[in-house]
C-alpha cells in the first residue's frame, strides 16, 4: 500500500466511527498524507442568534481537517492546541471548506495550518493546530 492509499484508508476509518463530523454533513474532496480538504454546507440547525452559522461549525470542520491531515500518516495523532480567527459572517446555504496543510512533522509533534472558504472563494476562517503524534499505528503490521 502506498503513502496515498494508507492516507485514506486511516481517513475512512476514522470517518466511520465519526458522528460528529457525519452530522456537519462533511464531504471529502482530497485525502494525502499530511493533507485534506473538505467542504460541507452551512445549515439551518448551525445558527446562532445572530442568524449566522456558529463559530463552533467553523472550528469543528477545521478540527476534522486537522484530525484527518494529522493522522494520515498511519501514526496516532491527537490535538494538543489549537485556535481559530474568524473573518467574516457565514449564513444558511453557504458552502465552506477547508484546506489543512501540514506545516511541520517531527517525530512527536505535527504543525498544521488551515484555511477556511466559502463558495465565493473568500477566506472566511484562520485555524492553526498542533498535535501530539503517539507512537500508536493505524493498521501495525
Amino acid at each position: 500500500m502506498d503513502k496515498k492509499q494508507l492516507a485514506e484508508k486511516v481517513v475512512d476509518a476514522m470517518y466511520s466511527n465519526d458522528y460528529f463530523s457525519q452530522w456537519l454533513g462533511i464531504e471529502r474532496i482530497k485525502i494525502e498524507p499530511g493533507h485534506c480538504i473538505l467542504k460541507m454546507k452551512v445549515r439551518k440547525d448551525m445558527l446562532n442568534g445572530f442568524g449566522i452559522a456558529h463559530g463552533g461549525i467553523t472550528y469543528s470542520l477545521a478540527d476534522s481537517a486537522l484530525a484527518f491531515a494529522s493522522n494520515s500518516h498511519g501514526r496516532k495523532a491527537v490535538s494538543v492546541e489549537t485556535s481559530i480567527s474568524h473573518t467574516e459572517q457565514l449564513h444558511e446555504g453557504d458552502i465552506i471548506t477547508v484546506n489543512a496543510e501540514e506545516t511541520k512533522l517531527s517525530k512527536k509533534i505535527g504543525i498544521y495550518h488551515i484555511t477556511v472558504t466559502n463558495q465565493k472563494n473568500e477566506k472566511v476562517a484562520f485555524f492553526k493546530g498542533t498535535v501530539y503524534r503517539t507512537s500508536a499505528e493505524w493498521f501495525p503490521a
